[in-house]
């Protein structure tokens, strides 16, 4: 059995596990969750998130010197920024398009007289961009910031193919360390079915039915959306742009999509899903290890998705009609702060509150889905990364395909 089938198999029975503990024995789930589920499920994300920052580091630095060419890398750069933003406006207009279709925030009657929620600022998109290079590459690695440790990864690389046999011994150490840190992540996916088994059955234990039926129709709007940008937007890119089969490239790619689903955390999946990536879906080291980890810092369309749908679903629920202007400033904020909140923790809320303040929507709303989110995190996790990999792959055979031309 693959290890594809065993995540598979390890996502199902633990939704089953966790509605079935909610339901026959609600009062011997917290128990449960805390001295097992919890743990399991902790024990592997910190495995995987130890391997993040040197994955990303080593892997940049190798990717950068491996392109050479200074024209290439700002051309491959160019492409996956220019991908990123297209298929995040792309997401956002969809959430929106099917907000108004299925109406979840007339479905029902909603208390808004005692919601309480309290935003935390966002930092301007201009902070982010200007705080992009590291004062200190030491306390970026420290404090895991992705946008920094990429900045300089970049610029280290940029350094080996300009010095070139003056420090082969420095690529080599890369090389060598690039190697052990594959063979670990292949050591950490073996207790990957476990690991996701216990956080799908802590994450649905922990639910309670009322809020998810309260909310169904919003939730059920909110996957249709993540479902239709995959198939429609990455499988269209796949075909059209890359004149590759999407049925393939998802068989390919779902070993990642079942762990990011698992672990709601784009950084934290990084490791397998490059590793996929490179394995299953023939993308180049190079080019995954310059695409991939861009994307899981920048590349939000999962979220984008959840933001339009939750923006038309409060102003429903508060009765409030939003004008074209205020929609198009909706996408715009949307967009902006999927770059501008980079790395943020609890980054899909924050980036919600940043869009319902533009457009002067009580933040308060956000009370309402905070119970369901957690599911819903999930699933927009796994449709990030899906982006991530297929962007890669577009690149991939772009650039093949240029090769060729002037060859």
């Amino acid at each position: 059995m693959n290890l594809s089938v065993k995540i598979i198999i390890a996502l199902v029975l633990g939704a089953l596990t966790g509605i079935l503990l909610n339901i026959f024995a609600p009062e011997l789930f917290p128990e449960i969750d805390k001295y097992v589920l919890t743990p399991v499920g902790k024990i592997f994300i910190s495995l995987i998130t130890m391997l993040v920052v040197p994955i990303v580091f080593i892997s940049i630095a190798l990717g950068t010197a491996g392109l050479g060419d200074p024209k290439k890398l700002g051309r491959i750069g160019l492409k996956t920024i220019g991908y990123f933003l297209v298929t995040t406006s792309i997401a956002i207009i969809i959430g929106l398009g099917l907000a108004y279709l299925f109406e979840p925030g007339n479905a029902g009657t909603f208390n808004t007289a005692d919601l309480e929620y309290k935003s935390e600022k966002a930092p301007p998109v201009s902070d982010t961009l200007l705080n992009i290079i590291p004062t200190n590459p030491i306390q970026s690695f420290a404090e895991a910031n992705m946008l920094q440790i990429i900045v300089f990864a970049i610029f280290i690389g940029f350094a080996l193919t300009m010095l070139g046999s003056k420090v082969d011994k420095v690529q080599e150490l890369l090389e060598q360390g690039n190697e052990i840190m594959m063979y670990l992540v292949n050591l950490v996916m073996k207790f990957a079915p476990y690991g996701t088994f216990a956080l799908l059955a802590s994450a649905i234990g922990q639910q309670g039915f009322d809020a998810i039926k309260a909310m169904s129709l919003y939730m059920v709007v909110v996957l249709l959306a993540l479902v239709v940008h995959a198939i429609v937007t990455y499988g269209s890119s796949i075909l059209f742009i890359a004149k590759r089969n999407p049925i393939q490239f998802f068989k390919g790619f779902a070993p990642a999509m079942g762990v990011a689903f698992s672990t709601s955390s784009s950084n934290a999946t990084l490791p397998v899903s490059m590793n996929v990536a490179q394995k299953n879906l023939g993308v180049p080291k190079t080019i995954s290890s310059f695409v991939q980890p861009l994307g899981a810092t920048i590349n939000m369309d999962g979220t984008a998705i959840m933001q339009g749908v939750a923006t038309i679903f409060i102003a429903q629920v508060y009765d409030v009609q939003l004008t074209w202007t205020a929609l198009l400033v909706v996408v715009l904020t949307a967009v902006l702060a999927s770059v501008g909140t980079a790395g943020v923790p609890g980054v899909g809320l924050i980036m919600l509150a940043m869009v319902l303040s533009s457009v002067n929507l009580p933040v308060e709303g956000i009370a309402l889905i905070i119970g369901i989110d957690r599911l819903l995190d999930m699933a927009r996790t796994a449709v990030n990364i899906t982006g991530d990999a297929a962007c890669a792959v577009v690149v991939a055979e772009t650039e093949e395909r240029a090769g060729r031309a002037h060859a």
